[in-house]
Formats: structure tokens, sequence, C-alpha cells
């Protein structure tokens, strides 16, 4: 049951239809959100440590989305995080200053200029269901990508990495989890043995089945799935059905950046043993995307 309309103001501003974007690790929504945060209106924020460390509480321990004092932990995250001023960009993670433009402290965008506010941290997608209740009016953009690239992403990514190490499973989480992709309490220790590719290719499974059931359960004005190897292949109609579902302008230069992962990379990178584990993990999930043939 969603709750009471609840008006949060930052800055002075009400936030109205914030845009979150969400998808599996190295899905592209860091890409998406670089291309928002040049949008006329946007302030977008990207990797804020106060947001991160409620989104992997909940992801740790996802029966505290349930908890009433959720919402509100959440909301207070997010106005902390755009909130605007002379040193806030200081907080934010690299890749959020360098989207932005920032060399400095910031602030990158002038409060008098906002009129909409989105967030694309990583793994905001295990937060959908407390993000909704928070802001019943909220879009949400998720990202699908072909799940040997997202691996190959992952395994070239410290920080995705670390999340494997049997030291990051404290006694607060629990199973099932969906951010690691554990269905069952009795397959952890068969998950702590796994290589990384087949652990990484869980996280994307429960990713995707995750992205399936929001968009089961949205509606069609407030969830927009894209594919990641369309914004790449199709840039122009594919963020033009962006722009006309978040109704402003947005940028497609960064598309266009050399430095933006190829489609198909996995050819080069993923090691044969690792291939095939990773396409019997998640060999459903790919086949119904259609990355893999039947």
């Amino acid at each position: 049951m969603r709750l009471p309309p609840h008006i949060l103001v930052v800055n002075g501003i009400k936030v109205r239809r914030p845009v979150f974007l969400i998808g599996a690790p190295h899905s592209g929504t860091d890409l998406l959100a670089r291309a928002l945060k040049r949008s006329p209106g946007f302030h977008v924020t990207m990797g804020r440590a106060n947001v991160a460390h409620v989104v992997y509480a909940f992801a740790r321990k996802p029966s505290i989305g349930q908890t009433s004092g959720a919402v509100r932990v959440m909301r207070d995250a997010l106005a902390e995080s755009w909130q605007v001023l002379p040193r806030s960009c200081g907080q934010c993670a690299q890749s959020c200053r360098e989207a932005g433009g920032v060399t400095g402290t910031g602030p990158c965008v002038s409060a008098g200029d906002i009129t909409r506010f989105g967030d694309g941290s990583p793994d905001l997608l295990y937060s959908a269901p407390v993000l909704l209740q928070a802001f019943p009016d909220a879009r949400f953009v998720q990202l699908i990508r072909d799940g040997r690239d997202v691996v190959a992403g992952m395994l070239d990514d410290p920080a995705c990495l670390a999340w494997f190490k049997p030291v990051m499973l404290s006694e607060q989480t629990e199973f099932p989890n969906p951010f690691l992709g554990v269905n069952k309490d009795e397959h952890l220790d068969r998950w702590k043995g796994m290589p990384a590719a087949g652990k990484s290719a869980l996280r994307w499974r429960s990713a995707v089945r995750m992205s399936a059931e929001l968009r089961r359960t949205l509606p069609e004005d407030q969830l927009l799935t894209l594919r990641y190897e369309d914004l790449i292949h199709k840039p122009a109609p594919s963020v033009a059905t962006l722009a006309e579902f978040v109704e402003t302008r947005v940028s497609k230069v960064v598309l266009y950046d050399t430095g933006v992962p190829k489609v198909g990379a996995w050819r080069a990178k993923l090691r044969g043993p690792d291939l095939e584990l990773v396409e019997k993990v998640a060999r459903e999930e790919l086949m119904r995307l259609g990355y893999l043939k039947r």
C-alpha cells in the first residue's frame, strides 16, 4: 500500500516526478545519468555516500525496506544528496563530478535553474519499492544489457568484486538476497565456492528478474525500459524515447564518447570457462531477452 503523498522540498524547490536510473551493475545507468545531467532543469546525483549507505543497508537486509521508517530514511538521504551547497560536489563520487564538469567541490548546478531531480547511484534497483513509496509520482528508467557484457564489466571493477569477499557478508545479511542473487539460505555455501564470474552472473540474473517484476507492476507512464545495445547502435530514437518519457531535452553527446563500453566486449574479455559458467547460470534470462539462441 502506498503512503499518502509527501511533498519534499529541497533548496526551496518541490520535488516532483524525480527520475531514478536503475539496472544491474555496468548496464549503462551511469551513461544515462551523464546524459540527464546535461538536460535543462535537471539536478542528477550519482553515488553520494549517504545514499549508498542506505541502498546497501537495504541490499544486505531486504526486510528493512518493509519497515515504516524505510521511506523516511530514503527521502532524507536523497534530500541531503540533492541540496545545492557551496561545497556539495565535494561529497559526490568522481564519476558524478566529471559528468557535471566540476573540477573542484562545486556546486555543479545553480539552485535557481533546477526544476527536476534525479539519481543514478549504483544499485538503486534494489531500493525501487522504497523509492516508489517515498515518491509515488517517481519515474524509473531501467537499463537492460547483455549479461555477458555486464559480467565482463563487473570482473574489471574492484568495487563490484569487493562484494564477493566473505568478509562483506555480515551477520546482518539476510537470505534470500536479491542483491547477491542467492535465492535460498542453503545455497550460500555453494555461492561462496563459485568463481567471480558465476557470482556476477547471479547478480545480473537477479537484477533482470527484479526488472521484469517492475515491468509487471508499474504503469507505463512511470517505467521506461531501454536496452543498452539500442542506446549505442540507435542513439537518436532511444534518446528521443527517453526525452519524451522524462519530458525534457536529453543530450546524445555522451553516447558518442570513445570511452563508452562497446557492445559485445565480452567476446574479447571473458575467458572460456567464465563464459561457459555465465551462460549456464543465466541461460534462461539470456535466452528470454534474445541474447542467447535457444
